[in-house]
């Protein structure tokens, strides 16, 4: 027999069942995006953790009995799923190099607008009191050794687990009260929400030029390859799903890391939301570690190896057009000549000519061939992320 209850908390519920069953056993089951309660008779130690979440993802509260309705039934099995009340668990995610003029001050932020998250601080080699702060302040402070902000998320994406991660950076220029808002997209739907800080106060309150144009420029050339529309690419403040994160090929090892993040979602029709932010520039003593030339090349070398990877037609085909449109107009030099003088003069011009159209010939067929493999990966990504998606809420 199955009987709705409506009124019962879960703490009256198992303490009242508890007090007069002294063998009673209570176990804890976490499943996305509920928590089930099992409390149960010795008896039924041997049921299966499947059948169970099985058994109590079918209704909301409910007492399985083979006798009367009481929760102090010596047989009974009692579920309750705390589907709107269960809050979610957050991990903040904190990259850092030589920041203890600003950790203290970020970690504190996020321990106010989140509460219940965990605070991951990533030391990367630091020479400064940076994990000696964080620690102070509360934060789970882990160490990377492998140099770069590409490497540190790397290693944050693979050990930390999560229903929702937040990842800022550790200098203090991002608002830690727009994470909630952040949090409850994530928790619509959205695979990735970007913190937009392009469209607030950026160009205010960044005082340095080349930073600027760079934006501009890593911005015009993915929304016009990718036909997107994204306004802050290289954005560090972000908030990712437990799919994305688990799913993500973390493969930049600097500052690049976020353009690729951004060209891996729009290449697999991810779900973006955009979201501004009031930016702030760092602290006085605090100094960035971005090499605008330096990191400005990595970030360009990355679009260009994406570009290369994920639309390889576009890429290989203009290519290839370019060199046969170059042959095809050399070609046709050389016959021009041979119609006036009934003789080929430049054998070499138009050995050349042949050569370069049979290549571009190649780089287009290479392209399609290519374009084929490129979007059976994409499949094979869309297919892969729901199965993980899948176990996920199945708790395996």
């Amino acid at each position: 027999m199955l009987f709705t209850i409506h009124t019962y908390s879960l703490l009256n519920l198992s303490a009242r069942y508890k007090s007069t069953n002294s063998n009673a056993k209570i176990l804890f089951f976490t499943e996305h995006p509920c928590r089930i309660l099992a409390i149960y008779h010795p008896s039924l130690y041997h049921a299966s953790r499947h059948s169970l979440i099985t058994f109590a993802k079918k209704t909301a509260i409910i007492i399985e009995s083979t006798g009367r309705l009481a929760p102090t039934t010596a047989k009974a099995i009692v579920f309750y799923m705390l589907e709107k009340n269960t809050s979610p668990s957050v991990a903040v995610l904190l990259p850092c190099y030589n920041e203890e003029v600003t950790i203290g001050k970020v970690v504190r932020d996020f321990k106010t607008s989140l509460p219940q998250a965990d605070i991951y601080v990533y030391d990367n080699n630091s020479t400064d009191r940076t994990a000696e702060i964080a620690a102070a302040e509360g934060a789970i402070v882990r160490r990377e050794p492998r140099q770069g902000k590409g490497n540190v998320i790397r290693a944050m994406f693979e050990d930390i687990d999560a229903d929702v991660y937040i990842m800022s950076d550790g200098d203090d220029t991002y608002p830690a009260d727009a994470a909630p808002a952040m949090i409850d997209k994530i928790l619509e739907g959205y695979d990735m929400v970007i913190g937009d800080r392009l469209s607030s106060t950026y160009f205010q309150e960044n005082k340095r030029p080349f930073h600027n144009f760079g934006n501009r420029l890593v911005r015009g050339s993915i929304n016009g390859l990718f036909g997107a529309h994204v306004t802050d690419i290289m954005t560090g403040y972000r908030a990712f799903s437990f799919t994305f994160v688990k799913t993500y090929p973390v493969l930049s090892r600097g500052f690049e890391v976020e353009t690729e993040m951004t060209i891996h979602s729009l290449n697999n029709n991810l779900r973006l939301f955009e979201m501004p932010i009031q930016y702030r520039d760092r602290p006085e003593g605090s100094v960035s570690k971005l090499d605008t030339v330096g990191d400005g090349i990595k970030v360009m070398s990355t679009i260009f190896r994406m570009i290369r990877e994920y639309k390889p037609l576009p890429f290989f085909g203009g290519l290839g057009l370019i060199v046969g449109i170059v042959g095809l107009i050399l070609c046709g030099s050389v016959g021009i000549d041979f119609m006036h003088t009934g003789m080929v003069a430049r054998f070499p011009t138009l050995i050349g000519a042949v050569m370069l159209v049979i290549a571009g010939l190649l780089l287009i067929v290479t392209g399609i061939i290519l374009d084929v493999m490129a979007k059976n990966d994409r499949k094979a990504f869309i297919v892969d992320a729901n199965r993980f998606a899948l176990m996920k809420r199945q708790g395996k």
